[in-house]
């Protein structure tokens, strides 16, 4: 399969275009879109939130990743193979939690270019054909040759202690994985300290509280309210584990 893995929201034609270039690419092959709506043009919460779901897919899938800034500048397009998945997209950090936690890997700097493409919009003419004919199965060789590894983002921690994204319910999701915070710990986060809670009926309503989640990471939450507006979190707010 492709999962899309994006910046380009359900509103507009963005989405739509790259799907459709995906299907006429590579017809019969699912296309499943998991993020739509990453934090705009920020690679380094997209990291950490790509590491954590990237791995619930099998091996061989190919993640078409498209956060990207710097569309059009200097940075390399590169194709990744990690853990048997392939991840497609700008070298601008994307990848580099998925490299870091899956090493060994295999990178390819992709050198085919279509016949026409548009200097702002390479998820849709470079990353989305490259996708969907590595999912075809071509080899990265086709496309592209080997490349030399990311510079790594040493400042980066292998966790990080912020808001990374809030889902529609208000939900906050952090950069923490769940295996690295005791259950014993609280949260600090937007003046609130959070205890942990196995689930929101765990608490009373309204009642601010941190869990681990579904893909393992850790997530700020409000029994029946929204963690983003009664707790005031957003992207990039700063957390700290308290003893």
């Amino acid at each position: 399969m492709i999962v899309l893995f994006t910046d380009f929201g359900l509103e507009g034609p963005y989405t739509g275009q790259v799907s459709a270039v995906l299907q006429q690419t590579a017809p019969g092959i699912p296309i499943i879109s998991l993020f739509a709506d990453l934090p705009a043009g920020q690679p380094k919460p997209a990291a950490y939130l790509l590491a954590a779901y990237a791995m619930w897919f099998p091996v061989g899938t190919v993640f078409l990743c498209v956060v990207d800034p710097g569309v059009g500048g200097a940075r390399r397009p590169l194709v990744a193979e990690a853990a048997g998945r392939f991840y497609v997209g700008p070298d601008n950090g994307l990848f580099e939690i998925v490299l870091r936690r899956a090493a060994p890997a295999v990178l390819w700097e992709i050198a085919w270019r279509p016949p026409a493409m548009s200097a702002s919009f390479h998820g849709r003419d470079l990353f989305a054909p490259v996708a969907a004919r590595l999912a075809g199965g071509e080899p990265p060789s086709a496309m592209a040759m080997p490349a030399a590894a990311v510079v790594a983002r040493t400042d980066w921690p292998d966790d990080l202690a912020e808001i990374l994204y809030i889902d529609r319910y208000g939900n906050a999701l952090t950069g923490l994985r769940g295996d690295q915070v005791p259950t014993s710990a609280r949260l600090s986060a937007g003046g609130h300290v959070l205890a942990q809670a196995e689930t929101f009926s765990a608490v009373p309503r309204g009642t601010g509280f941190w869990y681990v989640n579904s893909n393992g990471l850790v997530e700020i939450a409000v029994n029946a309210g929204r963690a983003d507006q009664v707790l005031r979190l957003g992207i990039g707010t700063a957390l700290e584990v308290l003893g």
